[in-house]
């Protein structure tokens, strides 16, 4: 290019001058007022909010910080400590719940995104004193050892089992594929399953 502009500064410049257009749009958006009719989005935090959630078919009220996991609003607010806290990042599926037929790890999620839901613990299977099926076929099949994963491990069997009331073995494996048991009883957990959905528990041919 002429006069003293090479090609390469007419493009820093260029490059720039849309730059500092772009974040004064996006500055001048943030203090525009909102469009008539259209509500604003509130901000939350720091402070505590309030929120409730549908636990178990029972509505709780609850006050929590903005940051709260659902997992940690079930066990400290709700006094519903079935889903356990053990490696915080949705990877062994202790802290399992279902929300509206899903199975979602709760110690990912914040309490205020599970307002609106209809979520349901491991304490909500049973109906009263008379336990779930799926429950009663843990406890025929010693489907547990030291009882720390057992609760998200009954929780997503349920959800298997309510989208699919038959699983064969090989699905029954891989829906709990994202659930651990230390103890190592997934033969149990496997018959268990099979017990519930009404079929023939598998032999266990591990040596005695």
């Amino acid at each position: 290019m002429s006069d003293g502009v090479s090609r390469r500064s007419f493009l820093k410049t260029a490059g720039a001058s849309a730059a500092a257009a772009s974040l004064a749009q996006v500055a001048q958006a943030a203090i525009a007022p909102p469009e008539a009719g259209v509500p604003a989005t509130p901000t939350l935090g720091p402070d505590a909010t309030d929120v409730t959630l549908s636990v178990n078919g029972k509505p709780m009220k609850l006050r929590v910080d903005p940051a709260t996991t659902l997992l940690s609003a079930l066990r400290m607010e709700c006094d519903l400590t079935g889903a356990k806290e053990v490696c915080d990042r949705a990877s062994c599926g202790a802290c399992s719940v279902i929300i509206d037929g899903r199975l979602v790890a709760s110690c990912m999620m914040l309490a205020l995104d599970a307002e609106g839901t209809k979520i349901t613990t491991v304490e909500g299977l049973a109906k009263g004193d008379e336990l779930d099926p799926l429950q009663l076929a843990f406890v025929k099949h010693d489907a547990l050892q030291c009882g720390y994963c057992t609760p998200g491990l009954v929780v997503a069997c349920r959800a298997l089992l309510d989208k699919n009331p038959k699983p064969s073995l090989s699905q029954i494996k891989s829906g709990l594929s994202g659930n651990i048991c230390r103890c190592g009883t997934y033969t149990n957990i496997f018959n268990a399953v099979l017990e519930a959905s009404g079929q023939k528990p598998i032999a266990d041919s591990a040596p005695v």
